[in-house]
């Protein structure tokens, strides 16, 4: 449980760091796009990432 846990936090930590290392000008120009939307354009993405996010989990582990 704890190596499966490590091994996503590590995953998310590659993919995540993906963006800025090969693509900087266009992950900038994402960010400043994202932090001018409004506070529930980004409550709505953060809602179908949880969910998406969440049934990824589920059909793994079955």
């Amino acid at each position: 449980m704890v190596t499966s846990l490590i091994i996503a936090v590590g995953l998310l930590l590659i993919f995540e760091g993906m963006g800025p290392a090969l693509f900087p000008k266009a992950w900038r120009n994402m960010i400043v796009q994202i932090g001018q939307q409004p506070d529930s354009q980004l409550k709505k993405m953060g809602r179908g990432l949880i969910i998406v996010g969440a049934i990824l989990v589920f059909i793994s582990l079955n």
